[in-house]
């Protein structure tokens, strides 16, 4: 009898493409990765793995095995999907990764619903980049991932996944009180080229992204200073050392010294859901993205903010979230 940990080894191994890899994605050792590998061949009988310089790769007896262990793990994943809509409770657990803005902006209402209206269903959350969340929810680390991409510039998500839209958050330019364009109605990009910036880190899809709009605009960006944080990026520009976009999604108030202008053309970033598809019919990921959806509904009257105000009038200093309809709707 195949063991099915085993067989959930082999098939990260060959997404993954090695065994650091794959213990990456199943949050385990590489030597319990080699040990799981070697008893599977044990089991089966056949060297799955062979040398290929200072990494492995798949026999063939290991490429054919490790397509049977994807339609495996994905027919587990239907069955538990199935006995959990056959009981039609929400119960188990559901994990959700999402980026740190909507961590902050939509998770703790979203939680608090699902906890008030199901008390027996477990909810564990992550913060994660929008690449790592969707990574998470193919390896089957997450259940539910929380997403984005900019109007301009999508984020790739890998087939066999499922997504829905949760709402379109704007983004503003933040700089310091002082600057020349503060008191503005909106402004336009181009009229920042001689600007410094500040960006999120060197890697992540937000940084790629405004190295590629400003660029777009004849613009080739100053970068002073990396942040992964919004408040550390507004606390440097209240320092009056560059400015950022400021999406409006869990920005939350905005310090002094700092003033916060619509673009003219628009600067939005689309949020959404993402999981796999064999496990749509799971009521707990119903539930969750009902939840979701539900914290967007709530906070679409709030939280909207005259342009240019100061900080006390803007209070939290968020945008307006609307919903949208599904890219492929939980039903």
């Amino acid at each position: 009898m195949l063991n099915l940990e085993r067989l959930r080894t082999l098939d990260a191994l060959a997404r993954l493409g090695s065994v650091s890899g794959a213990a990456e994605g199943l949050h385990v050792t590489t030597s319990a990765v080699s040990q799981q590998l070697a008893k599977l061949e044990r089991e089966v009988g056949q060297r799955l793995l062979a040398r290929n310089g200072r990494g492995v790769r798949l026999t063939d007896a290991g490429r054919l095995l490790a397509d049977h262990a994807a339609r495996i793990l994905s027919q587990v994943e239907l069955a538990q999907a199935d006995i959990e809509a056959q009981s039609g409770q929400v119960v188990g657990e559901v994990r959700i990764g999402g980026f740190p803005t909507a961590a902050r902006g939509l998770f703790p209402a979203a939680l608090a619903r699902l906890r008030a209206d199901h008390p027996d269903l477990r909810v564990r959350t992550q913060e994660l980049e929008p690449e790592r969340g969707v990574r998470g929810v193919v390896r089957g680390d997450l259940d539910l991932a929380v997403v984005l991409d900019w109007s301009n510039r999508r984020l790739p998500v890998p087939g066999g996944l499922a997504q829905t839209h949760l709402l379109d958050d704007s983004a503003d330019i933040a700089m310091p009180a002082g600057h020349p364009l503060a008191g503005r109605a909106d402004v336009e990009l181009a009229e920042f080229a001689d600007d410094e910036w500040i960006s999120w880190p060197e890697g992540e899809f937000c940084h790629e992204w405004l190295m590629f709009t400003l660029r777009s605009q004849g613009i080739e960006p100053r970068i002073g200073h990396l942040a992964a944080e919004h408040h550390t990026q507004l606390a440097l520009i209240a320092a009056g050392l560059g400015v950022c976009v400021a999406p409006r999604l869990g920005r939350g108030p905005v310090p002094e010294g700092v003033a916060v202008v619509p673009v003219r053309s628009g600067m939005r970033r689309h949020v959404y859901a993402v999981w796999r598809t064999d496990a749509e019919r799971r009521p707990s990921l119903r539930a969750a993205v009902a939840a979701m959806r539900q914290a967007v509904r709530d906070q679409s009257l709030l939280e909207r903010a005259p342009a240019g105000s100061s900080a006390e009038e803007r209070g939290t200093g968020g945008g307006s979230l609307r919903p949208g309809a599904g890219r492929s709707p939980v039903r």
